[in-house]
C-alpha cells in the first residue's frame, strides 16, 4: 500500500463522499522528536485526510515566520532527515491508510544522497514529496528515482504560473497539484474565494490530478470554503502556531498541548466536512 496508490485511493474515497480533503502540515521534530511523533500519530484520528511532514531546513525561504522558527527549533532539538524518516516510519506503523507526503527543500536531500533518501523514504511508508526549490528543469537528480520507487512528485503551481509555464509544471507532476494561492511566504494573508475559484478552473483545464490549495488558510470556515472549490485545503502555519502556543518559556510542551492541537485539527475537519 505504498506510493501514489494510497494518494489516489484517498482522493477517490473523498470524491465518493462529495467533499474535499483536509491536508495538515507539521514540522518534523517540532517541538521535539517525541511530541512530534505523538502529534503525527493523532492527526488522522482528528480528521486529517492527508498529512504533510515538513523536513527541517536551516533556510526555508518559502516559509513564513511560524514555520521558519519551527524548523530552526527542530534542528536545535536534534532533528535531521534521518530522524524525519524515523517519524515517517512510526506514523506508517500505526496507520496503514493515510497518505504521508514529505515537504521541504532539496539541500538536505542532496546532502543525504538522493537515491538513498528515495529508497529509505519509500521503505518508511512515505507516499510522495514536495520539494519547494526544485523546478522541473533541475529535478533529474531526484524525480526519476522517486517515481521509480513509487513516490508521487507533487508540484507547486502559483498565481504567476502562466499559460507558457503551467504545462511544464503539470506534465511532470504526480499525486496531486498544490496550488500556492498567494505570492510570498506561508502563513500571511489569504487569497479571496473568487481568485482561488478562477485559479482552480485554469488548473483543471490542464490536468486531471487532484488540486489542493494552501498558504494563508487559518480557520475552519476558510478550510471549508476552499475545500468546496478545490479538492482539498492545506493548513500549516495555523497548526504550527497552535503548537507554539502550547510551549513554556523553555520551549517544552505543556500537558495540554497535544490534545489542544488535535482539537484544533478536529475543528478544521468539521469545517471541511460542513459540520462547523
Amino acid at each position: 500500500m505504498s506510493g501514489p496508490g494510497r494518494i489516489e485511493r484517498r482522493f477517490a474515497a473523498l470524491k465518493a463522499e462529495g467533499r474535499g480533503a483536509l491536508v495538515t502540515f507539521v514540522t518534523a521534530g517540532y517541538p521535539d522528536h517525541e511530541t512530534s511523533r505523538l502529534l503525527l500519530a493523532g492527526l488522522p484520528g482528528a480528521g486529517a485526510d492527508i498529512v504533510e511532514l515538513g523536513m527541517p531546513f536551516s533556510d526555508p525561504m518559502a516559509d513564513g515566520p511560524s514555520i521558519q522558527k519551527a524548523s530552526l527549533r527542530a534542528l536545535a532539538a536534534g532533528a535531521s532527515l534521518k530522524r524525519t524518516l524515523e517519524l515517517a516510519r512510526a506514523f506508517r506503523d500505526s496507520d496503514a491508510d493515510t497518505p504521508l507526503v514529505l515537504m521541504g527543500y532539496f539541500n538536505p536531500i542532496y546532502s543525504y544522497g538522493a537515491e538513498g533518501f528515495v529508497r529509505n523514504a519509500a521503505a518508511a511508508g512515505v507516499d510522495g514529496m514536495i520539494v519547494v526549490d526544485l523546478p522541473p528543469e533541475e529535478d533529474d537528480e531526484l524525480r526519476p528515482a522517486a517515481e521509480a520507487a513509487g513516490l508521487s512528485f507533487v508540484r507547486l503551481a502559483t498565481p504567476t504560473s502562466d499559460a507558457g509555464r503551467l504545462p511544464t509544471i503539470l506534465r511532470s507532476a504526480s499525486g496531486f497539484i498544490y496550488y500556492v494561492s498567494i505570492l510570498g511566504i506561508t502563513g500571511t494573508r489569504s487569497a479571496g474565494e473568487d481568485t482561488v475559484r478562477d485559479a482552480v478552473a485554469r488548473l483543471r483545464a490542464g490536468t486531471d490530478l487532484p488540486l489542493v490549495v494552501g498558504f494563508g488558510i487559518k480557520t475552519p470556515e476558510q478550510a471549508g470554503a476552499i475545500s468546496r472549490i478545490a479538492d482539498g485545503a492545506v493548513i500549516g502555519s495555523a497548526i504550527v502556531d497552535r503548537i507554539t502556543v502550547g510551549l513554556d518559556a523553555n520551549g517544552r510542551p505543556n500537558a495540554s498541548m497535544v490534545p489542544d492541537v488535535l482539537g484544533f485539527v478536529s475543528e478544521l475537519a468539521d469545517g471541511v466536512r460542513g459540520r462547523g
